[in-house]
């Protein structure tokens, strides 16, 4: 079930709200609609996935009660967490690599293998990584284990974060699902905060998208003029930045009409001025996992030689890829990402204050065209995109193409590129400091807020195009 639907927004969502807040005297009963309502909302359209995730939350509690009890026993808590990682990365592999696995052999090889056709499930790397953070920090100790499957699976299927993030930490919503308190300053931000989030999606990703896919697929193919594949990469850009962190505030928002907080998940990150802020930036809880679990394990920054910190970055950069997708091209995308991050570690490029408007573009070009490649959908159609990106073909500059999608989605162009500055951040800091403008906006921003909800269900009962990116993933 998608956030940005006519069935969540009008019947599923105020349902839940409805039900929530009659019980609202209890907190087992609370949390026992939430549950339902999760598996309910997960269920929605494959109703067979959600026995993957039961799955999922039921090994995963077993494992730590196990690493709990035996984790003074270092091998035995070891053996544990390997299997752990063995179930969890496994699932994972069947449902989303093994297809990929498969045509890597058979065109390197002659055995003709069959391909199955696994549908993934949807947040699968989502619940997945849950499940993993949970077990590990329980055996860090850096949380107490759970001993109520009934938690454990509220933490791992709690629907604003289940299918698109951001990735929670147990230790960071425990205490909430025992003693959160619901208020209504915490409801009402919250459904503005959903509200801006559904535009951001509805009326910015959505119009972009449109642009974007037209694009790419005459660009991967065949040769379209410079401005136009430049066009659509720029609306590209757009599109995933308002797709998902519009996800993220949905999340958030719904997060907090249920009396819980989420930490944010992005920073306006096309403001960055390079790859290693963009990444401090962008999809934030994804970041902050790999550190943890990944990157700070292996030895992080804090090595003795450079070499050990590039193979470290190589690695989480590797992973963070192949997390985004089964294809060259996220595998691809992440080296490009590792090669950057890495040069700017080595040059002590991101501590530097000089050329700001220089290192804005630098940071801006070398985003643009990784989403180029993770777009594209292999990596022949990549190099074609880019090719004409960068006039290779002799395909010119212009085109009335360029400018027939320019004259229609001007102002979608506009409204994105300004969105991604932190305005709407100003104007909230120029409410609560500026007493000459706070009465007015005020009343301006209730306002605002309602019309952009009107507007946003417009769109969806017309049936506009209405893809979630991160969905795949």
């Amino acid at each position: 079930m998608l956030f940005s639907s006519v069935v969540f927004l009008f019947y599923f969502l105020p349902l839940v709200l409805g039900l929530y807040y009659v019980l609202r005297f209890s907190v087992t009963l609370k949390n026992m609609l939430l549950l339902v309502a999760s598996l309910f909302f997960y269920a929605w359209g494959e109703p067979w996935f959600v026995l993957i995730m039961l799955a999922s939350i039921c090994f995963n509690y077993v494992f730590a009660l196990l690493v709990d009890k035996f984790r003074e026993r270092r091998n035995a808590a070891y053996t544990i967490i390997t299997m752990m990682l063995i179930v969890n990365l496994g699932m994972l592999f069947v449902f989303k690599y093994l297809a990929f696995a498969l045509r890597i052999v058979n065109e390197n090889t002659s055995f003709g293998l069959s391909i199955p056709n696994i549908a993934l499930p949807l947040g699968i790397s989502f619940f997945t990584f849950h499940g993993i953070s949970y077990v590990i920090d329980v055996y860090r100790g850096h949380g107490a284990v759970q001993k109520n499957l009934f938690y454990v699976a509220l933490y791992i299927s709690f629907f604003p974060q289940l299918v698109a993030g951001p990735i929670l930490r147990y230790n960071t919503i425990a205490d909430q699902m025992v003693n959160r308190k619901e208020s209504w300053d915490k409801f009402a931000v919250g459904c503005c905060r959903f509200i801006v989030g559904l535009g951001k999606k509805v009326l910015l990703s959505n119009s972009m998208a449109i642009v974007a896919d037209h694009i790419f697929s005459m660009a991967g193919t065949s040769e379209v003029s410079s401005s136009l594949a430049w066009l659509g990469a720029i609306a590209y850009t757009l599109q995933i930045y308002f797709d998902f962190s519009g996800y993220s505030d949905m999340a958030i928002g719904l997060a907090l009409m249920f009396g819980f907080k989420f930490e944010e998940n992005f920073r306006y990150p096309y403001i960055s001025r390079s790859i290693t802020e963009f990444w401090r930036r962008w999809h934030i809880s994804l970041g902050t996992w790999f550190k943890e679990y990944v990157y700070f394990p292996l030895g992080g920054s804090r090595v003795t030689n450079k070499d050990k910190m590039i193979r470290n970055l190589l690695i989480v950069w590797g992973l963070t890829g192949v997390w985004h997708g089964a294809e060259w091209t996220f595998v691809v995308w992440g080296l490009i990402n590792f090669t950057f991050i890495a040069l700017e570690k080595i040059f002590s490029f991101d501590k530097g204050t000089r050329f700001i408007p220089l290192r804005h573009l630098y940071a801006m070009f070398i985003v643009v065209i990784g989403w180029v490649i993770f777009r594209s959908p292999d990596l022949l159609q990549a190099g074609h995109y880019l090719g004409n990106m960068f006039g290779l073909y002799g395909n010119g500059f212009w085109s009335d193409t360029t400018g027939m999608f320019l004259k229609e989605y001007a102002f979608f162009f506009i409204l994105g590129i300004l969105f991604c500055m932190p305005i709407a951040t100003r104007m909230n800091k120029l409410m609560v400091d500026g007493a000459r403008f706070r009465k007015p906006l005020e009343l301006v921003y209730p306002l605002t807020i309602i019309v952009l909800f009107l507007v946003c269900v417009s769109y969806l009962v017309k049936g506009t195009y209405n893809p979630f990116i991160y969905f795949n993933f």
